[in-house]
């Protein structure tokens, strides 16, 4: 294809591959200078030229002796270019988008499990794994930039997926790499302070889940109404279909109970009624549930057999997983690194717990700093004993990153202690807990590693520091870490 018959315009010159990164140019490459938050694309521009870009997508004239398309918006070409050059994907492939805070990456897994389990091959895209074609690998992002994709999307219908459950960030929509996406559903799960390093506050956070809602093609819309900015979503998308644990809406769950099993309860909604046994932790994952149940819906399965697939499903790892070494108290670890992910978890636990909630935690170093007091501030109320420590400082100091989570901690809290020591804190915990308390090891979840300055990973992994500390306590062993 030309670069005109990619973008509608430019140059006539022949394009064999896209490309925003200069070290991924080969000859006959069309390059997208795409500026960034700490280099701009335009810097790497003679080297992609010399690499053999035959055509530069740019912001601004470079003269670098090949043509180039000087455009508005470098990302907004990019996405279009990719879909035109891959063949527009998903105008065979049916996309569940999930949006939201938390809760993203259980949903889109759950939404697959029910698709494979009615014998439609699903691909999956999000912030842990990709799946596709039925075989699984490492995320590079939650939402990968538009040339990679839609080359992801194109390899899975190439693979025989005919439908993609797929996480979409804020940063995605937001930096346009999931423009020309059709969705056969979308879906919103929540909102809670996070990323406002990247968005100036919490209303341009909204506006950017938003537009996965107005600017795109959507065949049916769901939104979780159980916070205000969830209720707000639905009234201003025409059609939305509600979902709710706590008020009336199209798809809820009744006569509900939750422990340390999964969850129990009846799903209500426009395709009936069917009682699910969730064997997933923690009250917020029923909401996860009514999303996928709600997504299958749109794309055409049965409610009743979708209700009994979830009874197979298999937990995310560090997503509320369970660290059993045979002691009389739970040790749960969960990614919740935000405040409202890490006050749902604590109040899940509480639920679960017959004794006290003990809660170890911190705060991510170079990150949203305005979430540090929060954290605090939500872990002090909700848990009976509070253990603050380091999770991945990155480049700043981990005690620096403490103090600010201490900073929310009313005077005279003297149920919270710190320790920078993560593989300590979790010793601590364990030391702490007695029959019927829960552990909460928040904030790291799947990851296996503490990010340092200068890029530097230092494995860390919390099920095996909890299993270790477990062990060291005297548990009776169970397995492997």
């Amino acid at each position: 294809m030309t670069v005109r018959e990619l973008l509608g315009e430019g140059p006539e010159v022949d394009v064999a591959a896209l490309a925003y990164d200069n070290r991924a140019v080969t000859p006959g490459t069309l390059f997208f200078c795409v500026p960034g938050f700490t280099r701009d694309g335009h810097e790497f521009a003679p080297d992609a030229v010399a690499r053999g870009a035959v055509a530069l997508v740019v912001a601004r004239p470079l003269g670098l002796g090949v043509p180039e398309l000087v455009v508005a918006d470098v990302r907004a070409a990019m996405a279009r270019a990719a879909t035109r050059m891959h063949g527009d994907p998903t105008a065979e492939l049916a996309v569940v988008g999930i949006t939201g805070t938390s809760g993203k990456t259980t949903t889109t897994h759950l939404v697959r499990h029910l698709l494979e389990a009615a014998g439609r091959r699903c691909g999956l895209l999000g912030g842990v794994t990709a799946v596709v074609g039925g075989r699984t690998q490492a995320a590079v992002r939650t939402t990968p930039e538009a040339i990679d994709l839609q080359g992801t999307l194109r390899a899975m219908l190439d693979a025989g997926d005919r439908a993609c459950a797929m996480e979409v960030s804020s940063h995605a929509l937001e930096l346009r790499r999931v423009d020309g996406v059709r969705f056969a559903a979308a879906a919103f799960t929540n909102l809670s302070q996070d990323h406002l390093d990247f968005h100036p506050d919490m209303e341009c956070y909204f506006a950017a889940k938003l537009r996965l809602f107005t600017d795109f093609d959507v065949g049916r819309a769901l939104v979780v109404i159980d916070d205000a900015w969830g209720r707000r979503l639905a009234d201003a998308v025409e059609g939305a279909v509600t979902i709710s644990l706590e008020r009336p809406a199209d798809w809820q769950a009744v006569q509900h109970c939750s422990g340390l099993g999964g969850n129990a309860f009846t799903v209500r909604s426009p395709a009936g009624e069917a009682l699910v046994e969730l064997p997933l932790r923690g009250r917020f994952n029923a909401a996860n549930a009514l999303v996928a149940l709600a997504a299958g819906d749109a794309l055409g399965l049965e409610l009743e057999p979708m209700a009994g697939a979830l009874s197979s499903v298999v937990a995310v790892p560090g997503r509320v997983e369970a660290v059993d070494e045979g002691q009389g108290f739970a040790v749960l670890v969960d990614y919740a690194h935000k405040p409202g992910a890490l006050e749902t978890m604590l109040a899940s636990a509480r639920e679960l717990a017959t004794g006290r909630v003990l809660v170890v935690f911190g705060a991510g170093g170079d990150r949203d700093r305005a979430k540090r007091p929060l954290m605090g501030a939500i872990a002090a109320r909700l848990a009976d004993h509070v253990i603050v420590t380091s999770d991945n400082p990155r480049s700043e100091q981990p005690g620096t990153i403490i103090d600010a989570i201490l900073g929310g901690v009313p005077a005279g809290a003297f149920h919270v202690e710190h320790d920078p020591d993560r593989r300590a804190a979790i010793a601590r915990a364990v030391s702490l807990a007695a029959p019927g308390d829960v552990i909460v090891i928040a904030g790291k979840g799947h990851e296996r590693g503490q990010e340092h300055a200068g890029g530097r990973i230092e494995p860390f992994d919390d099920v095996a520091e909890a299993r270790a500390a477990l062990r060291a306590a005297g548990q009776p062993a169970r397995g492997g870490a």
